[in-house]
């Protein structure tokens, strides 16, 4: 496997559109409110980019495996979309797009890595804590009065 970053020399948009919103489509029925991925177009996933710190991880072959983007805070980097396609999950493409995330927020000094992640996917709260984050808030979307997602983070040495 190989992580690259998402520069201005990156031009495979449409597959990572589809990446994202592929990996993010058995959420559909679950969650509520409705996934942010559907928000994303060809436009603004390349500002996203542009705004944020990305990477894709490849196969030897050159396939999309996943990506992740990233946010620099003052204290923490937030993951804000890590996707990997449904099929190379279970691969550890994850854990090395976040390991790859790690690495960039002790270059700028961070003390955390951060992430949010809907209350129903109990699955993604469990590999977040084997990676090494622990749940530090419960929060709402704006129009909600229950909890509809946790915050966690992961503490950098």
């Amino acid at each position: 496997m190989e992580i690259s970053k998402v520069d201005d020399g990156f031009g495979r948009w449409d597959e990572l559109l589809k990446l994202i919103c592929d990996a993010f489509a058995y959420m559909d029925d679950i969650i509520d409110p409705p996934s942010s991925a559907h928000d994303l177009t060809l436009e603004n996933l390349r500002q996203k980019a542009n705004d944020e710190v990305g990477f894709v991880a490849c196969d030897e072959n050159g396939k999309l495996l996943g990506c992740i983007f990233c946010k620099t805070e003052p204290t923490t980097l937030y993951i804000g979309k890590l996707a990997v396609s449904p099929l190379a999950q279970g691969r550890g493409v994850g854990a090395a797009l976040c390991a790859v995330a790690e690495k960039t927020a002790q270059q700028l000094g961070l003390k955390a890595l951060r992430l949010q992640t809907r209350i129903e996917l109990i699955a993604n709260h469990a590999t977040f804590g084997r990676w090494g984050f622990i749940k530090t808030a419960e929060r709402s979307h704006a129009g909600y009065e229950r909890i509809t997602y946790i915050e966690m983070q992961k503490p950098l040495s």
